[in-house]
């Protein structure tokens, strides 16, 4: 009836993946920036805001991560109180009148 393991809903390689694919794009902006023909307080600037936009980025993977964890736990919560309801039901029992 109900699943007692919980299971993750991305695969090991797709994390792989997404790791490599974060790490190869982090290191093209990087190298981008500083190969740069530009003033040095340009590319202080410029790498500044690639950390912001990293930094937000996580912030964000984690706040959804979160909400979804809070759904999830609150829909396991429903389920529980569902399956003793439909445990506790008697079908055959008369009706008290």
């Amino acid at each position: 009836m109900t699943k007692t393991g919980t299971t993750s809903p991305t695969t090991t390689a797709f994390y792989i993946q997404a790791a490599l694919s974060f790490g190869l794009a982090l290191a093209a902006v990087t190298g981008g920036i500083a190969y740069l023909p530009v003033d040095g307080w340009v590319r202080g600037f410029l790498a500044l805001g690639m950390l912001y936009l990293v930094t937000s980025t996580f912030t964000l993977a984690k706040c959804v991560r979160d909400r979804q964890e809070e759904t999830s736990v609150v829909s396991r919560v429903d389920q529980a109180r569902l399956d003793k309801l439909l445990a506790e039901h008697d079908p055959f029992k008369s009706p008290a009148v």
